[in-house]
């Protein structure tokens, strides 16, 4: 099954996540399928940068986005 997750960078206590289409069977940082976007919770407001024309594409392919990047996804819009 394919996913929209996010896949966690940055250093310790600084996270920086890209949101990423990725098989929900690999790790959280492993191989992804395609980046559609960026999350920063570390400036204030969080900083979010989504491809909207590539989530679409996604979910219309079949992939289920998390809880976490549907609220990501709704913030954006």
């Amino acid at each position: 099954m394919v996913k929209i997750r996010l896949q966690r960078e940055g250093k310790k206590k600084a996270p920086f996540y890209h949101i990423v289409v990725a098989d929900s069977r690999r790790a959280r940082d492993g191989r992804i399928i395609e980046q559609i976007g960026t999350y920063d919770p570390m400036t204030n407001p969080s900083t979010v940068i989504i491809d909207k024309e590539l989530v679409e594409k996604w979910i219309k392919n079949g992939a289920k986005p998390t809880d976490t990047v549907k609220r990501l996804i709704a913030e954006a819009k």
